[in-house]
């Protein structure tokens, strides 16, 4: 017998094989897609980080300078810290004061570790903790931003500012730079923003984040005493309570709340390292289908041996 043949329909010809068009998700695929862990870009950061910090500043200095109830609430901290028994920032402060190297180190402490180490950290998670980034500058971010909302409910007077105490303004009184609330700057700054304390929210991030990350033991013990020295640079300086440093530790547990709702672990949780992730739908696309597989009908094939007569 000849050989059997299968046929297309006359005056049908095969239509090229295209690709499919992308997809792309939308509802759930959309949020799966944004809460997965991929690798920063540095352009994108340095943009959102600068961006963050100039919204951030902007909107502290807008809250309105209420210093009447700002006086007002400082005094309420003091006689709180007072029944207590722990009022003992006034103390700290005049110790600290009377050793003339010792606080000037601190008011250069205040000044600056409060950016360098923070940003150094940034950069350390950005190159060695890619995957653990993204969730843990939301942390970060989460605390900054919730720390407005405290501006504005609360204006505190700092310690140095408060009258019938006996404070001392470290800056004012030995002339060193730092303090945007001291001196020629203070009309920059909003003078009554002291809860919570954002030196000790973004200290205690740094140190956490070292402690949970590092993996040398120096490195990690030096993340603890980070921000315990913080607290007391902040109160030695006369720029904080010890309460405001407990509001900035509430606003880091809402920070790291933040990010575990979003991204479903805490950063410690994430992998260290992930690939780079596309765009929904922007990919290559699968590769071709068998001219009988899906897409193609029987009746488009084109004429193929079966089968051999002997």
């Amino acid at each position: 017998m000849g050989e059997t043949t299968v046929k297309r329909t006359a005056g049908r010809e095969s239509a090229p094989l295209s690709p499919p068009s992308p997809i792309l998700p939308t509802g759930a695929g959309v949020r799966a897609w944004l809460r997965t862990p991929r690798r920063p870009r540095i352009w994108f950061e340095i943009l959102l980080i600068l961006a963050s910090y100039w919204t951030y500043s902007l909107i502290r200095n807008a809250v309105p300078e209420q210093k009447a109830q700002a006086l007002k609430n400082a005094d309420w901290i003091w006689r709180t810290e007072e029944s207590l028994g722990l009022a003992f920032e006034e103390a700290v402060n005049q110790a600290a004061n009377s050793v003339t190297w010792l606080i000037v180190t601190m008011n250069y402490y205040y000044a600056t570790l409060h950016f360098v180490v923070t940003i150094g950290v940034l950069v350390w998670l950005y190159r060695r903790q890619p995957g653990r980034y993204a969730a843990s500058r939301t942390v970060l971010f989460a605390t900054t931003g919730v720390a407005l909302v405290g501006y504005y409910l609360y204006p505190l007077a700092p310690p140095r500012l408060m009258t019938g105490q006996n404070f001392v303004d470290t800056v004012l009184v030995h002339q060193t730079w730092g303090s945007m609330a001291s001196g020629n700057l203070k009309h920059m700054s909003n003078q009554y923003a002291a809860m919570p304390s954002m030196h000790i929210g973004w200290s205690l991030w740094c140190g956490l984040m070292i402690w949970l990350l590092a993996s040398a033991p120096w490195a990690r013990i030096l993340g603890l005493l980070y921000p315990a020295a913080t607290l007391v640079v902040i109160v030695a300086t006369a720029n904080h309570f010890w309460l405001d440093a407990v509001g900035g530790v509430v606003c880091l547990g809402f920070g790291f709340t933040v990010s575990f709702l979003w991204y479903g672990a805490l950063p410690q949780r994430l992998p260290a390292r992930v690939e780079p992730l596309s765009v929904p739908g922007s990919g290559p696309p699968p590769p071709a289908e068998a001219e009988t597989g899906p897409g193609v009908r029987a009746d488009d094939a084109e004429p193929e041996t079966v089968g051999s007569g002997r």
